[in-house]
């Protein structure tokens, strides 16, 4: 079978993207690590294939993505990047720079929220 889930081929990649985390990110860790959100371990830059996510909850199979700058222009690409990740069962939530900016709290009821769905689900 092959390996679609945390590669080995990735590993450097990911781990240079959890060593040089965007502004955004580390503010939203602060409230994923150590299952704050009811009790769900989240882990940073996971791999899903070739594609790292920002933040994956196995239990639920939820991926949380942040999108900075670095996502401008590159919305047709993140579609296709999505769609292919939750066609294997995965769900995708987004959030930009600005709404973390904008109002952190919000984002994390947001997450809370789905969380709380999913694992009515599991």
């Amino acid at each position: 079978m092959t390996e679609i889930f945390n590669k080995k081929t990735e590993k450097e990649k990911r781990r240079k993207l959890r060593n040089s985390p965007t502004y955004s990110e580390k503010v939203i860790w602060l409230s994923l690590r150590r299952k704050q959100i009811h009790g769900v371990r989240f882990l940073r830059q996971y791999s899903v294939e070739h594609f790292v996510l920002d933040f994956y909850a196995p239990k639920i199979n939820l991926a949380i993505e942040i999108d900075g700058s670095s996502h401008l222009g590159e919305e047709e690409y993140d579609l296709k990047r999505q769609k292919y990740i939750e066609s294997l069962g995965l769900k995708v939530i987004r959030f930009t720079d600005e709404q973390v900016f904008g109002n952190v709290n919000k984002v994390i009821e947001e997450i809370e929220n789905v969380v709380k769905k999913r694992l009515k689900e599991v």
